[in-house]
């Protein structure tokens, strides 16, 4: 074992000399006494840790230190994935993967159901919300962890797992052998119609694989039933694929040959456009997009290329500011290292990116701050000035510092005692309770929807069982987010009582600051948007 580190030492100390063999007209083009000075010292280094450190070095920890403290002085997106992690990623941007299908969290160390996915076996068996799952294949589940639900219940396409089930409400456990299937990871966390039965609500969670099609089939559907305007959720949105950014933009263009997005880099394969295809004719109506600093990336580019041809109206905060474009670079050992090789631009010429020159703390800091770089008030402090473009229509908008939204809409924030109930997900375990005693409000939505409140006997059963958490209840802060408990009970109530988050997530929006008045600035949507039928007047060189 010995002999072996030594010699795992010996080659990271060939594989640094090496760069200066292999890189060297790369590398030392431009100053090739510098470099080579850092790479001796690093040389250095790495002989003086595997001589002299007091305990024996794992070489490939050392190496990949090496390579991340080399990308973070690049900025803060390139970045190096080990090959554990970019499995997870790939999984996730694929769009699936072969398990039973179910939503799950660890509720006082028994693994619990928070959804079924619609369509997978999990849901196919009846397997309902609020279910806890006992034991896998005759083994209690009991004080189960994430990892361990991962590697008992996902496994191949064909194969069988037996879960035993406690359902509120029934006194027998519940058998069930579940045939594992192929899963799919849903983009689109949302898509129904609101209670006004004009307006559509479709809402991206993150940009994938599938995407595209996912956003196509939900307009579809709520086109057919009676979709006049539609509300577009890009909100804590994180991006993902490029091509499903502008595929998407697409959507919403009316015509063909619009600019939807380009791309410049320091080689010429770096630089490409992305334009219109006309698609977006068949979904001519109404637009408002919500954004906040959460919305990243390719939803940056969606709420960006909306904005500057006035096709729709942005409400909310101002997006994080992340204008650059990645290209991943596999290893044999299946990680892969993500370098920037461009930088997107918006229709009008924008580059949306934030500084990034205080290092990556203060960068995702400042991504979360309410303040909006472009504000007058905030650019009057600003040494940079803002670079200033104009939409189709001849708005002002401005680059640098995420996408401004049209209109500003900042919600209430919740206090620390909420933050601390919804960590320990207590609003679902007493809505679970409550539908297993009322099992009667599930018969009918709309009665639902109507007539039924969180009474005040409620709320005292809720926060007897918050206490009984060991959460010290502040009543001046319990007071200040009354209401906001009332509406996420009640939302959690309604997916439960007819398994199906959509229900959720209507219930929330009823009580949603952003989305209530989004849904007023529908008259100024319509109007706006009759100048994306202008020429582009962008300013892209």
């Amino acid at each position: 074992m010995k002999s072996r580190k030594y010699a795992a030492m010996m080659v990271l100390g060939l594989v640094v000399v090496g760069m200066g063999f292999f890189w060297g007209p790369t590398l030392l083009a431009d100053n090739p006494g510098d470099v080579n000075m850092q790479l001796n010292k690093l040389n250095y280094i790495l002989r003086a840790v595997r001589d002299n450190y007091v305990d024996e070095p794992d070489a490939s920890k050392l190496l990949e230190g090496a390579i991340e403290g080399m990308l973070r002085e690049l900025d803060p997106h390139s970045v190096y994935i080990p090959a554990d992690q970019q499995a997870k990623i790939t999984e996730q941007f694929r769009g699936d993967f072969e398990g039973i299908g179910i939503q799950f969290s660890i509720q006082s160390d028994w693994l619990t159901v928070v959804s079924p996915i619609p369509g997978t076996p999990a849901d196919r068996l009846g397997i309902r919300a609020g279910d806890r799952i006992t034991h896998i294949d005759g083994i209690s589940a009991y004080a189960i962890t994430n990892e361990e639900v991962f590697d008992k219940l996902r496994g191949e396409k064909g194969s069988t797992v037996r879960v035993t089930i406690t359902r509120p409400g029934i006194e027998v456990p519940l058998e069930f052998e579940i045939v594992r299937d192929k899963i799919p990871i849903f983009s689109v966390g949302a898509a129904f119609m609101l209670p006004d039965k004009e307006t559509g609500y479709v809402r991206i969670m993150q940009f994938t694989s599938r995407t595209t099609e996912e956003v196509v089939e939900s307009l579809d559907s709520l086109k057919a039933a009676g979709m006049k305007r539609l509300l577009l959720d890009l909100r804590g949105n994180p991006g993902g694929y490029l091509d499903q950014a502008w595929r998407v933009a697409d959507l919403f263009m009316p015509r063909k040959d619009m600019m939807l997005v380009y791309t410049k880099g320091r080689t010429s394969r770096s630089n490409s456009e992305f334009r219109s295809t006309g698609i977006g004719a068949q979904y001519d109506m109404p637009l408002v997009v919500l954004i906040n600093h959460g919305s990243a990336s390719a939803s940056e580019i969606v709420s960006g290329a909306i904005q500057d041809h006035d096709r729709g109206l942005v409400v909310g905060q101002v997006s994080f500011g992340k204008g650059l474009v990645q290209t991943p670079y596999p290893m044999p050992d299946g990680s892969v290292v993500r370098i920037t090789t461009a930088k997107y631009y918006t229709p009008t010429g924008r580059l949306i990116q934030r500084p990034y020159d205080q290092g990556f703390a203060e960068y995702v800091m400042e991504g979360r701050d309410d303040d909006d770089p472009n504000a007058p008030e905030t650019a009057v402090q600003d040494t940079t000035p803002r670079e200033e473009f104009k939409t189709d229509g001849g708005r002002t908008v401005y680059g640098g510092g995420g996408i401004t939204p049209d209109s500003t809409v900042v919600p209430s924030r919740t206090n620390a005692l909420t933050a601390k109930i919804f960590s320990k997900r207590l609003y679902f375990d007493y809505a679970s309770d409550f539908v297993s005693k009322h099992p009667e409000w599930g018969k009918d939505f709309d009665r639902f929807s109507s007539e039924f409140k969180v009474t005040d006997e409620m709320l005292s059963e809720f926060k007897a069982k918050v206490q009984s958490s060991d959460i010290e209840v502040d009543e001046p802060r319990w007071d200040q987010d009354l209401h906001f408990t009332k509406t996420q009970l009640r939302g959690e109530i309604a997916g439960l009582l007819f398994n199906d988050r959509n229900l959720y997530h209507m219930i929330r929006l009823q009580d949603d600051e952003q989305v209530q008045a989004a849904l007023g600035m529908f008259d100024e949507a319509k109007s706006l948007a009759s100048s994306s039928s202008r020429p582009e007047r962008g300013n892209k060189q």
